[in-house]
C-alpha cells in the first residue's frame, strides 16, 4: 500500500489560505539555517524546509522579477518584483500551483524578453497576441502529479505519474 490511509490532515485545506511574501519566506529559511539570499530562487530543498512551517497549503507572493518568466507583470509598487504567487503544499511537497498576472503591454514585453537575453524572433507568435491589442489577464499552472502525490501522501511523484521519466526511460 503506497497511499495515504488517513485523510483527516486534508481537512486543513479550507480557504482562506495563509499568505507570506517572498521576503518573509527568505527570512524564515535564513532563520532555519538555510543558506539563501534575497533574489535567489527557492528549489525543492528550500521549499521542503519552508513547508515545515505550515500544516496546510499556503501562498508565497512577490517574487523577484529576474527569477520568474518574462511574461509576468512587474509589480507597480516595486519594480524588482512581479505580480506572481505560488501555492505550496505542506509535508514537503512544495509548489503545486503557480500563477501570475501577465504583461499586456507590447513594448514592456519586448523589453523583458531582451532583458532576459532571449531572442524576440523566438517569441514572435506570443508577441503578436499583444501587438494588436490586449487586455489585463492572468494565468496559472497546476502540477497535477504533484497535487496527487500530496493528496495521497506518496513517497515520490513517480507514483502519481502515468508514464514516469527516468534516466533509462524518456518515452512512454
Amino acid at each position: 500500500e503506497i497511499y495515504r490511509k488517513d485523510f483527516t490532515t486534508l481537512k486543513n485545506t479550507e480557504p482562506p489560505f495563509p499568505r507570506i511574501s517572498y521576503d518573509e519566506a527568505i527570512d524564515i529559511l535564513q532563520n532555519k539555517g538555510v543558506s539563501i539570499e534575497w533574489g535567489e530562487d527557492m528549489g525543492a530543498d528550500e521549499e521542503r524546509v519552508l513547508t515545515e512551517e505550515f500544516n496546510r497549503p499556503f501562498f508565497v507572493y512577490g517574487y523577484p522579477k529576474h527569477i520568474k518568466a518574462f511574461y509576468m507583470k512587474e509589480d507597480p509598487s516595486d519594480p524588482r518584483k512581479v505580480l506572481a504567487a505560488d501555492m505550496l503544499a505542506p509535508e514537503g511537497y512544495g509548489e503545486i500551483i503557480g500563477g501570475s498576472e501577465r504583461e499586456d503591454d507590447y513594448r514592456k514585453l519586448v523589453q523583458r524578453i531582451l532583458d532576459e537575453g532571449l531572442n524576440p524572433k523566438d517569441y514572435e507568435w506570443y508577441l503578436d497576441l499583444r501587438k494588436y491589442g490586449s487586455v489585463p489577464h492572468s494565468g496559472f499552472g497546476l502540477g497535477v502529479e504533484r497535487m496527487v502525490a500530496w493528496i495521497l501522501n506518496l513517497d515520490h511523484i513517480r507514483w502519481a505519474t502515468l508514464f514516469p521519466r527516468t534516466p533509462a526511460r524518456l518515452y512512454p
